[in-house]
């Protein structure tokens, strides 16, 4: 395994939150009715000369951007023709071996028909932190594109002298289309760079959404998002930009998200219903993981973006550091340390270890799951990350003995990556990610070289490269057919132990791009969800159709299998269906839904179509009762004028809302920030005052939301002094 990143990279949906902005004024997205969007404009030009328009969208979005004073802000709503007033959310950047090993063998060239597919003349946008489109490998493939950070025609990747410098987007394009020492998916493919994601890969709502407009005037034909936050709904400003986009013939593909393996973990915009929405799987490859010597617990470790290649062999001294402070860093010269994630970056931590001398930094979460991070600076020693559960049990080990570290490695292929986000979606209950591909230790393009990274962000890519493929063999398809060829070829895949991964957590399977070119039956939708059903001993029938589509010159016949799930849910199909050559067919499926309390809260399977001895699956969900997904999601904390903002979203909003403060240390209750009752659900904004002796130092901020006698918490750390929540 090598090195990581987020933006979503694991490459991380790099978990770096930024805090809302100290100016005095503050940027917010207006939407508006189509046939009031020229009214609304000249309105707000004559009413509010203190508000300025920063952008006009017309096409996945109708409304317009605006900065300005928040009393002036407040009027807009009031304007005849608009329909909302939106706040920013702010966005993170969610192949040697891995492209034959998506295309069925060793070989990386396809053909059809006698021709080879490469994906030329298809135009795939890629929205994320711009491109180097000097490098070797991608210059010949560049049409050009947009900044929609700077506002300016050139897309190229941000510079040490504007500030964080990025690579994440020029990684992306080369796994899509590299055409030189490396080669994409699709290296024939037309690369158009929108850079939504400025210094340190940070970006906006209005910048994403921009960037989505953009790419539908230059009437692209697929769009790569590796990009996300934390907001799982369906109704997000960026997911409904990209329905729109997807409306008009864009095959939209976006990355997951690198929160898992939790469910309810993935984010706007792969909850987009008709996107298809990328997991991450691990291709081929040797894994290390770590043990404590005379121990039988394996530690799996997660590099850092930024660090170097874990190559330790043999025994290694490990030693506990705490949080990583200089003044904790004495005796590690030599030796592997171990430190808790908190207090300071993870960028001082490692800097902190490599000058005492250390050989290497394990780094504990210090909340339950996996931790995705990423080193700022140049870092000349191993930086991986562990599950706050590994490093509270390896704390244990050494606190009562000296230990040694052993680096050993299993062979893993065709599992899923602990990182990648999974499903299913709050409110539309939809089975999400669509599909996986790989996504660890993925090598391409960076500025100035190549590099080897990994997350739902490389594995969005090999699906849109793959979807060039297909777009040049069959060009007139729409958005659900080319999804439809991907999903119901893949590969479903197994744990170690032979049982399936949930549907939620690989949708149809891993990408088999072989068998999609080879495809000649296309069945769609390619996923089902019946919904939810929270009331037990209630009978509901649904009645669904799904089209079968023969594009042979024969005519063909189908056998339907609906699988067997008792009495809870029952499948009334056909038999058979005939279907004449290049003819499609509607078929009705019946399902009689009764949910019992003894059941598990998710019923999930396949209904099977064969067409001799090639058999397609179309995956199916239905969710029974109460659901424990949380009810908290997005939380931002900064400074505002004199005073204070948080925002936050709330998927079904809530009874009560609390906001308030704890000691980070000794967890004692300080005072309660805000409280608010019976909120409707979406984006919570409020601007609170925070006493002076309080806005000096460290908090544990946690929010609480209670419904329907449900309480839900979402916990941070906030630091007063930076003016963001960490």
């Amino acid at each position: 395994m090598k090195t990581i990143f987020s933006l979503l990279l694991v490459s991380v949906l790099m978990s770096t939150a930024v805090g809302l902005s100290e100016e005095s004024e503050e940027i917010m997205m207006i939407e508006v009715d189509e046939q009031h969007l020229q009214s609304v404009r000249e309105e707000i030009n004559e009413r509010y000369p203190d508000i300025h328009i920063r952008y006009v969208y017309k096409h996945s979005f109708y409304g317009i951007s605006v900065k300005g004073k928040s009393s002036s802000l407040q009027h807009v709503q009031r304007i005849q023709g608009v329909k909302s007033v939106i706040p920013v959310q702010v966005y993170k950047m969610k192949l040697d071996e891995s492209v034959p090993f998506i295309m069925g063998n060793e070989q990386k060239r396809l053909f059809h028909r006698g021709k080879e597919v490469t994906g030329k003349g298809v135009k795939v946008g890629v929205i994320d932190t711009g491109i180097d489109y000097t490098h070797p490998d991608l210059k010949q493939n560049y049409r050009g594109g947009y900044d929609t950070i700077d506002f300016d025609n050139n897309p190229m990747e941000t510079t040490k002298k504007q500030g964080v410098p990025t690579f994440h987007g020029t990684h992306v394009a080369g796994i899509i289309a590299a055409n030189g020492k490396i080669k994409g998916v699709a290296p024939e493919a037309e690369i158009y760079a929108y850079r939504a994601l400025g210094p340190g890969g940070i970006g906006t709502t209005e910048s994403v959404i921009a960037a989505i407009d953009k790419a539908i005037e230059d009437k692209v034909d697929i769009l790569n998002l590796s990009l996300g936050n934390e907001v799982n709904g369906p109704d997000w400003p960026t997911t409904k930009a990209l329905e729109r986009a997807i409306s008009k013939g864009i095959v939209a593909v976006t990355a997951s998200g690198n929160s898992g393996p939790k469910k309810w973990s993935i984010g706007s915009p792969g909850t987009s219903s008709h996107a298809i929405s990328v997991g991450a799987s691990l291709p081929p490859m040797d894994i290390p993981y770590v043990q404590l010597q005379a121990t039988k617990r394996k530690i799996d470790i997660i590099p850092m973006q930024g660090s170097k290649e874990w190559k330790l062999t043999g025994e290694e001294r490990i030693i506990f550091g705490g949080l990583g402070d200089k003044r904790k860093m004495r005796w590690i010269r030599n030796k592997v340390v171990l430190l808790e994630r908190g207090r300071i970056t993870f960028t001082e931590k490692a800097k902190n270890a490599e000058r005492a001398g250390a050989k290497a930094v394990l780094i504990s979460n210090n909340i339950p799951g996996v931790l995705i991070g990423k080193i700022q600076e140049k870092v000349n020693i191993p930086i991986v990350s562990i599950t706050y559960e590994d490093g509270q049990w390896l704390k244990r080990q050494l606190k009562k003995q000296r230990g040694n570290l052993v680096t050993r490695h299993r062979h893993e292929v065709d599992r899923l990556a602990p990182f990648s986000s999974r499903g299913p979606v709050t409110v539309s209950w939809e089975i999400k990610p669509d599909i996986v591909a790989p996504g660890v230790a993925i090598k391409s393009t960076i500025p100035g070289g190549y590099k080897s990274l990994q997350g739902t962000s490389m594995a969005s890519p090999h699906v849109a490269g793959a979807i060039a493929l297909l777009k040049e063999v069959h060009p007139t398809w729409k958005a659900e057919q080319y999804k439809a060829a991907l999903m119901n070829n893949a590969k479903v895949l197994q744990k170690k132990n032979g049982d399936l991964y949930h549907l939620y957590e690989q949708g149809a399977g891993r990408i088999q791009v072989r068998e999609a070119l080879q495809a000649t039956t296309l069945i769609y939708p390619s996923s089902i969800s019946l919904g939810i059903m929270r009331r037990e001993g209630h009978v509901m029938k649904k009645e669904l159709y799904v089209t079968v589509q023969n594009q042979s010159k024969e005519k063909k016949v189908y056998k339907i299998h609906a699988p067997n799930q008792g009495s809870e849910v029952v499948w009334n199909v056909p038999r058979t269906v005939e279907v004449n050559p290049k003819e499609k067919k509607r078929v009705k499926l019946i399902v009689s839904i009764s949910p019992t309390k003894e059941k598990k809260n998710i019923v999930e399977g396949f209904i099977h179509i064969a067409e001799g001895t090639k058999e397609r699956r179309v995956p199916y969900a239905l969710l029974v009762g109460e659901q424990t997904y949380s009810r908290v999601m997005g939380f931002r904390f900064g400074k505002k004028k004199e005073n204070y903002q948080y925002e936050v979203y709330l998927p079904e909003g809530a009874d009560e809302l609390i906001v308030a403060l704890y000691d980070p240390y000794t967890f004692t209750y300080i005072r309660t920030l805000d409280t608010q009752r019976n909120v409707k659900r979406g984006v919570v904004k409020r601007t609170i005052s925070v006493p002076k002796d309080e806005a000096k130092g460290v908090y544990k901020v946690i929010v609480f939301a209670r419904k329907n006698n449900r309480e839900n918490a979402f916990e941070s750390m906030l630091d007063f002094r930076k003016e963001f929540v960490n």
